[in-house]
């Protein structure tokens, strides 16, 4: 996670970084501005935020780019601003690990209201309040284990980085396993900060937590076509 309170917003149009910056500050947040990629990382290195609001096309380094990048080294959570139109974009964004899109144009209200969101997802998840006696705070089934309090993932021995996003939709579906989970019951359990979610924010997500499962040998995530998806065997001679 960031270690500041501070937002980098990287997007080469300095009125839209303008108008950002000045729904954010009015906010109370602290704004870091960078004009393209390579300043973004250089930015995000000097002072690492809390999150980071990022353009997929710009110069030097575009926006998928910097998101490999940062998710080498972090789990900032990221908010990619992509066209209102180009849906590629805003799947790319998700698969590689973004946390949230905005379209362009944006509402700034409905942009420092996904920012407000999403850091509150990403505190609720990465420091969760003291667990009721009932509820523990290492959930584990099979091979797979999910530390609550350190946020850790593991597939025996083999420990699996995933966004605050990805373990948030994976706790849920271990909260149950072999319930099939309806695409609403996750936006409702996964993303309870933020309830604007599409059907095809959540597809995404889970290709990618299935993806980075898989490559650990995990081949725990069903698809159950029609209904949603449900967390299958969890033992490596089954999967």
């Amino acid at each position: 996670m960031g270690s500041s309170d501070a937002v980098l917003i990287v997007d080469d149009d300095e009125h839209i970084r303008a108008t950002v910056r000045f729904a954010l500050e009015k906010a109370g947040f602290r704004t870091i501005e960078a004009a393209d990629g390579l300043k973004a990382l250089e930015a995000f290195r000097r002072d690492p935020p809390a999150l980071v609001i990022l353009d997929i096309l710009m110069p030097e380094m575009d926006g998928t780019d910097v998101c490999r990048s940062i998710r080498a080294v972090s789990k900032t959570p990221i908010i990619f601003l992509t066209s209102k139109d180009d849906e590629v974009d805003r799947v790319v964004g998700l698969e590689l690990g973004g946390d949230d899109y905005v379209p362009k144009p944006f509402s700034p209200r409905e942009l420092v209201t996904r920012v407000r969101a999403v850091l509150r997802r990403t505190k609720a998840v990465s420091e969760p309040a003291e667990p009721a006696p009932s509820v523990p705070k290492v959930m584990a089934h099979g091979w797979l284990k999910l530390d609550l309090d350190l946020f850790r993932v593991y597939w025996g021995e083999t420990e699996i980085t995933l966004t605050a996003t990805e373990f948030a939709l994976l706790r849920t579906l271990l909260g149950y396993p072999g319930k099939v989970y309806t695409r609403d019951e996750l936006i409702d359990r996964a993303y309870s900060f933020d309830n604007n979610v599409s059907d095809r924010t959540v597809d995404s997500h889970i290709r990618h937590v299935r993806k980075k499962l898989e490559a650990a040998g995990a081949r725990v995530i069903e698809t159950v076509h029609g209904l949603g998806y449900r967390l299958g065997s969890c033992r490596p001679d089954e999967t």
